[in-house]
C-alpha cells in the first residue's frame, strides 16, 4: 500500500510543470561613471556620436550571460559593447580597411581594453571581416532615429517620472463666443501638425518614434575602403597654454599641439603619432595613461 502511494506521488510530481527559465528584461540604461581596465569612463546619452578607432571581438563570448542593460548575450546576434553610449543604441560600424559596413545593437559595457573603441560579437565581427584576436580600423556612428525610439520604448529606472501636484483651479466665468474668421481651418492645421508633448501624438510625432527590433538583421553593405593613420589624441582645449601644459606631461612621447578652426575661435588638441602599427599606438596610449592623461584614446585619421 505504501509503495502504491509513493508511486502515485512520484507520478504527480513528474506531471508538474517545469518552472520557466528566467528571461531577459532589457531596459534603457545610461549608468554612472565606472572604472574598467584601469580607466574611468563617463557614460552619457549621445544620439550624434561619430568616432573612429580600433574594433575587436568581445572577449567574453559566453552565451546566456547577462549584459549591462539586462539582455542575454548571444554571440550569434548583431550586438556590441561600448564604454559610454546609452544602452541599447543602434550604431553603424564601418570597417575602414575593407569597406564592409553593418549595424549592431550596443547592449553592454566595454571594451575592457581602453585602446579599443568598440567590441563586437563573434557574428558581427565575422561579417565585417575582423578575425578573433585581431583588430580593424573602424568608424562608429549612432543611428539616431532608431536609438531614440529604443530610449522611448524601453523601461527606464534611472529617470523616474516627477510627481507634480496639480495647482488648485479657481472658479472662472466663461462665455462662448463665435470663432473668428479662419479659426476652423487653423484648428485643422494645428491638429495635423500637433507637436510632441501636448498629450496627443500627431502624425509628425508618430513618424519620429521608430524602434529597432531586439535582434537586428544581418545586413552588410560595402562602401569605399578608407584606411587611415593611427594617432593617440589627448584633450582639446580653448587655450594654447592649457594644451601646452598637457603636452609637457607627455614630453617623452613627442606630442604635437595642433590648432584647429578659424583665427579667433581656434581650439588646440594634443596628439601623438602617426603610428605605423597597432602595437606602436597601443604603447603610446599606455604611456599617455601612465602620464595621467586619462582622456587619451586611439583614433584613425
Amino acid at each position: 500500500m505504501r509503495w502504491l502511494i509513493l508511486a502515485s506521488a512520484l507520478a504527480i510530481a513528474g506531471c508538474a510543470p517545469t518552472p520557466p527559465r528566467p528571461t531577459a528584461q532589457p531596459r534603457y540604461v545610461v549608468g554612472e561613471p565606472y572604472q574598467m581596465g584601469g580607466v574611468w569612463s563617463y557614460p552619457r546619452e549621445d544620439f550624434a556620436l561619430v568616432q573612429t578607432g580600433l574594433a575587436a571581438v568581445i572577449a567574453d563570448q559566453r552565451a546566456g550571460r547577462r549584459t549591462a542593460n539586462g539582455e542575454i548575450h548571444d554571440p550569434t546576434a548583431m550586438v556590441a559593447a561600448h564604454r559610454t553610449l546609452q544602452m541599447p543604441a543602434v550604431v553603424t560600424v564601418t570597417n575602414l580597411e575593407n569597406g564592409l559596413q553593418t549595424q549592431v545593437r550596443v547592449n553592454d559595457r566595454g571594451p575592457a581594453n581602453p585602446s579599443r573603441v568598440i567590441d563586437l560579437s563573434r557574428r558581427a565581427a565575422e561579417l565585417l571581416g575582423i578575425r578573433h584576436g585581431g583588430t580593424a580600423q573602424v568608424r562608429v556612428e549612432v543611428v539616431a532615429e532608431q536609438s531614440r525610439g529604443l530610449s522611448a520604448a524601453l523601461p527606464n529606472t534611472e529617470a523616474p517620472a516627477l510627481q507634480i501636484a496639480a495647482a488648485p483651479v479657481a472658479s472662472v466665468g466663461r462665455e462662448d463666443l463665435a470663432p473668428p474668421p479662419g479659426a476652423t481651418q487653423a484648428a485643422r492645421v494645428r491638429e495635423a501638425r500637433r507637436l510632441p508633448g501636448d498629450g496627443r501624438a500627431g502624425v509628425a510625432e508618430q513618424a519620429v518614434v521608430s524602434t529597432a527590433p531586439d535582434r537586428l538583421p544581418e545586413r552588410v553593405a560595402r562602401v569605399a575602403a578608407m584606411p587611415g593613420r593611427l594617432y593617440v589624441e589627448g584633450a582639446t582645449f580653448s587655450r594654447r597654454d592649457m594644451a601646452d601644459r598637457q603636452a609637457a606631461r607627455l614630453a617623452g612621447l613627442r606630442p604635437v599641439v595642433e590648432a584647429q578652426g578659424p583665427r579667433g575661435r581656434q581650439t588646440f588638441r594634443v596628439r601623438l603619432g602617426p603610428f605605423n602599427s597597432v602595437p606602436e599606438a597601443d604603447r603610446a596610449l599606455e604611456g599617455s595613461l601612465r602620464a595621467g592623461v586619462s582622456e587619451a584614446r586611439i583614433l584613425v585619421d
